[in-house]
């Protein structure tokens, strides 16, 4: 067949339209991990669980604090021929972009590590992708930001947890006991002060098997966010706000932080573009 040059044109703006969301064209990536370095970071240690030491007195031990990685739980390290930050998961805390962001898609990847930490020795490997992190580093929970929370953990990667105050309206269904996401379902509204508390279990399931490597999608636009797991939207949350002792406010911007919780995990090809409206998925 004889292509001419009106129907390559034609071709290609079909091509790109196709699959190129209209918020996010002539937009460009901006990267936030280097792959030689951590520059564009800050990070945050609270205190090592050891044996005897609880939630409920983990607060009375001394953290290791801002910028004071002495352990190396935050790292560049090679993996399948690339480079990523390594976070060993010793010790509890974050590793957090120095800017605040506003109206974008983050995008990232991650792999599970084979190292596992006390007291989680047993339990399914945790991280967690934090944003619109705000406040001091450790007022959530004595190890992060106040932020909403991208969960990360095998099995359940794309659920919500709000920290620190934050807050969410979601559709959900009463699954149980667990409120799971549901497009067609109520909307509720979770925080760790509310009733039906601040977790939201994700659906669908889209992660793939520990050992593979996973896309991770975040749209935040206004009070509205999308996690997308893997290409597939596993929840829309809306009118995002925070309560700080009593006082109520729009919760739309801050910093991006990953956590380390007792599990060894690779977060690489991190990289943000601003949008002006939420994508059609």
């Amino acid at each position: 067949m004889k292509l001419t040059s009106t129907t390559l044109f034609i071709g290609f703006i079909l091509l790109f339209n196709c699959k190129t969301p209209k918020n996010t064209i002539n937009t460009e990536w901006e990267t936030l991990f280097n792959g030689s370095n951590l520059e564009r970071w800050d990070t945050y240690l609270g205190p090592q669980f050891k044996p005897g030491r609880t939630w409920d007195n983990i607060r009375e031990f001394p953290a290791l604090g801002f910028n004071n990685d002495t352990p190396g739980v935050f790292t560049v390290a090679e993996i399948d021929g690339k480079n990523a930050i390594r976070i060993s998961g010793e010790y509890w805390g974050g590793i957090s972009t120095k800017k605040e962001y506003e109206n974008y898609h983050l995008q990232l990847k991650f792999k599970w590590g084979e190292k596992k930490w006390y007291p989680k020795e047993n339990d399914n490997r945790d991280s967690g992708l934090l944003y619109h992190g705000v406040g001091e580093q450790g007022d959530g929970d004595g190890f992060w930001l106040r932020s909403q929370e991208l969960q990360i953990q095998e099995t359940d990667c794309g659920d919500y947890w709000g920290v620190a105050g934050a807050m969410f309206d979601v559709k959900t269904t009463l699954n149980g006991d667990t409120y799971q996401y549901d497009k067609n379902g109520t909307l509720l509204t979770f925080s760790q002060d509310a009733e039906i508390g601040r977790h939201v279990k994700k659906y669908p399931d889209a992660e793939k098997p520990t050992g593979e490597w996973n896309t991770v999608d975040l749209y935040c636009y206004g009070g509205t966010s999308i996690h997308v797991i893997n290409g597939v939207v596993t929840m829309i949350l809306e009118n995002s706000r925070i309560n700080i002792d009593g006082k109520i406010s729009p919760l739309t911007k801050g910093k991006i932080q990953l956590q380390s919780e007792a599990a060894e995990v690779f977060y690489t090809d991190i990289k943000i573009r601003s949008i002006t409206e939420l994508p059609q998925l």
